[in-house]
């Protein structure tokens, strides 16, 4: 089959690469029939993230069909149409039991595209098949059950139940891309009063006002502290929300946010940031960061199933499997390209 390897920063390639098969009982063979690209992987290929190591394939979202399963899968057959989860789950470890799927500690958590070979191929070998896979409702498409592999659990959860985002809070998200747009989303749950969008790009600027954001601010030309305090009273954010992955937006969270307030930390950071301790002890604030556990997922179906949230629209950009080294391309340059999500499909 054909996939997407790694072969250190910077390089990549759609080769010819073995067939995946069954390993373990728990094991299902799924084929891909849409796939997308993530940040994460932009870290990857960036060297940030040194535990992906040369000949991996990458990805860790993908809606397919179930095309083997293991003797020890349960309420999986061949045919059916499932999304992967992007997080792994054994079911039985500690953490899991706590639904803290992330940190599992039985051989799951983010292994795909990480630790074992991911989705950004043709087939893609599924381990804990039963707990780490998801029915698509039959009136959901392929493109809508995409985006909740990863980007809408992981804003979800990490973002707006972590910030514990209230009625009438004014939250704001630094990073107006793929994720923080899933965060507005997400947020938009929650009934806020604001949803401050800030970015340094004007288009996607442009669409974190689609997607629901109340006021939008471009860093690089207005003073967003100033802008906050006017619009807060003076106080500041009730909760902030990083979903960049760089020191200085982190940096840009905790001094947003008022006294008692929530810094959620979305981003995937590569380098060290600065809490500036001697300067926050006194605000009481509280400051998270976490790896998505994926538990929200059925919830997140059901909203997508009933059509209280719409997802389609996160994506901007549409190719088949056999062009993943011009979708890379386009993803990668964003901010000229306009791109959010882009989506793969296997060819007709």
């Amino acid at each position: 089959m054909k996939a997407l390897v790694f072969h250190g920063p910077g390089k990549r390639a759609w080769e010819d690469v073995p067939d995946p098969h069954i390993q373990d009982p728990t094991d299902a063979i799924v084929r891909v029939d849409a796939v997308t690209i993530c940040g994460t992987d932009l870290h990857i290929l960036g060297g940030d993230v040194p535990e992906v190591t040369d000949g991996r394939i990458l990805g860790h979202e993908a809606v397919g069909t179930v095309v083997e399963v293991g003797p020890g899968v349960q309420t999986l057959s061949p045919g059916d149409r499932v999304l992967v989860s992007c997080v792994t789950a054994c079911g039985r470890c500690r953490y899991c039991r706590d639904t803290s799927y992330g940190q599992c500690l039985g051989g799951g958590g983010w292994i795909l595209g990480h630790l074992i070979d991911g989705t950004q191929a043709e087939q893609v070998r599924v381990p804990f098949a039963d707990n780490s896979t998801h029915r698509v409702p039959g009136g959901v498409s392929d493109e809508q059950m995409l985006m909740l592999a990863d980007i809408l659990p992981t804003s979800y959860e990490v973002g707006v139940l972590n910030g514990k985002v209230r009625p009438a809070d004014v939250v704001v998200i630094i990073g107006a891309g793929p994720i923080g747009l899933a965060a507005i989303l997400a947020a938009k749950l929650m009934s806020p009063s604001h949803i401050v969008a800030v970015d340094l790009a004007d288009s996607r600027l442009d669409a974190a006002r689609s997607f629901g954001a109340d006021v939008v601010v471009n860093s690089g030309r207005d003073d967003v502290a100033a802008i906050v305090r006017d619009l807060t009273g003076g106080l500041g954010a009730d909760v902030t929300m990083e979903a960049v992955g760089i020191p200085s937006t982190f940096e840009q969270a905790v001094a947003l946010v008022r006294p008692g307030g929530h810094v959620a930390n979305i981003g995937v950071h590569g380098k060290p940031a600065t809490l500036h301790l001697e300067d926050i002890w006194i605000k009481n604030l509280t400051i998270t960061t976490g790896l998505v556990d994926t538990y929200s997922t059925p919830t997140l179906i059901g909203l997508v199933d009933s059509g209280r949230l719409d997802t389609s629209s996160m994506i901007t950009h549409r190719f088949v499997l056999d062009q993943f080294e011009e979708a890379y391309d386009v993803f990668s340059r964003a901010g000229e390209t306009g791109a959010l999500k882009v989506l793969l499909t296997a060819s007709s």
